[in-house]
């Protein structure tokens, strides 16, 4: 009886452990804390990337159209519209619901940095660009939209 309530137990740990070591997924559409745009997380090879799928204010007031990648160091790329621009790429994943390796561009700047994402719960995860070393950088919040 012993050896089998023992069993049991084990049994109900082992699969409570295996439950808590399931990675929390990214894919899907966030807004980050300033809430000015919203990035869909999705799958390209084997890989993670991100896009912009809509702007809060999708046009440049001064003209009426709709924003570009003004700031890009490449004059070429300054006239693609900024929205369904592919502004991450290159996340794969590390351990501990963290994605890594990754490059965020910013384009009100046009600078891009390493970068990586780290799933807090579900709904939330930290996305951290930096130039070198991921000590010293940019944190934000992103939140889950769907």
């Amino acid at each position: 009886m012993k050896k089998v309530l023992f069993l049991c137990l084990a049994l109900v740990l082992g699969l409570s452990s295996l439950a808590s070591a399931q990675k929390l997924s990214p894919l899907g559409v966030w807004t980050n804390e300033e809430k000015k745009a919203t990035f869909e997380i999705y799958q390209c090879g084997n890989k993670l990337c991100g896009k912009i799928v809509s702007l809060t204010v999708p046009n440049d007031p001064k003209t009426g159209k709709p924003k570009t990648d003004s700031q890009n160091p490449d004059p070429k790329l300054r006239n693609r519209t900024r929205l369904g621009l592919v502004f991450m790429q290159g996340f794969e994943y590390d351990d501990d619901n963290k994605w890594d390796d990754g490059k965020i561009y910013d384009p009100e700047s046009g600078k891009t940095y390493s970068c990586y994402m780290k799933m807090n719960s579900a709904n939330s995860m930290e996305v951290k660009g930096y130039i070198g070393f991921s000590l010293i950088g940019r944190s934000q919040s992103w939140t889950r939209v769907k």
